[in-house]
């Protein structure tokens, strides 16, 4: 079963919050309203939401300022704006700030729904790739000292004979932490390895 899809709208007009509520519904989505910025900022439905649809322009805190809120608090989440005073250097800083969409109202139902698609498609992206980074660096923090070593020379592209040259060992000694690494980290091969080295930065 498909996981459901969290929405929070953003409007100060009430009647487009629920006109935007029920083209949500209609497909499927779960839909979550509010009238300011702020209040879903201090909600705990933020940490559920895949899409973010707001308005550009709201009393209190406006849309490229709740952008940037938003981005320090879930960098993963996903926004679409929609605005009836459209600015081209609005729109620019707000795509250049990771915006996935900046529609004109009235809004047409297939563009809006379409941008939502694409936005929970980049949340949930965004969000399965820091998961597997904060898993990779747990299985790095396991590995002892010597180990990182190890790590770091044969992902560089060295053989045994010459890691156990640079670290001053026998080339059987680092057989078996070359070994250790490869099944601390859960790598299949040293491709495997490799490309862990490279999300790690090591």
């Amino acid at each position: 079963m498909s996981t459901p899809i969290h929405v929070a709208i953003i409007d100060d007009d009430e009647r487009m919050l629920r006109a935007l509520a029920r083209l949500v519904k209609s497909v499927g989505m779960q839909a979550a309203t509010f009238a300011t910025a702020h209040e879903f900022l201090d909600h705990p439905i933020r940490e559920h939401t895949d899409c973010v649809i707001t308005d550009m322009r709201m009393p209190g805190l406006d849309g490229l300022g709740f952008q940037e809120k938003l981005h320090q608090a879930l960098p993963d989440l996903s926004v679409v704006f929609l605005t009836g005073h459209g600015k081209v250097s609005a729109s620019v800083r707000a795509m250049k700030a990771g915006a996935v969409d900046f529609l004109e109202k009235p809004v047409e139902d297939e563009s809006l729904l379409a941008a939502i698609a694409r936005a929970v498609d980049r949340t949930r992206q965004l969000r399965a790739a820091r998961v597997e980074l904060e898993d990779l660096r747990k299985r790095f923090d396991r590995l002892t000292p010597r180990e990182r070593e190890v790590f770091a020379l044969i992902t560089a592209g060295l053989l045994n004979k010459q890691v156990g040259a640079e670290l001053g060992t026998a080339e059987k000694t680092v057989k078996v932490h070359r070994a250790r690494v490869l099944e601390k980290m859960k790598a299949k091969s040293l491709a495997d390895l490799v490309r862990m080295a490279e999300r790690l930065n090591v």
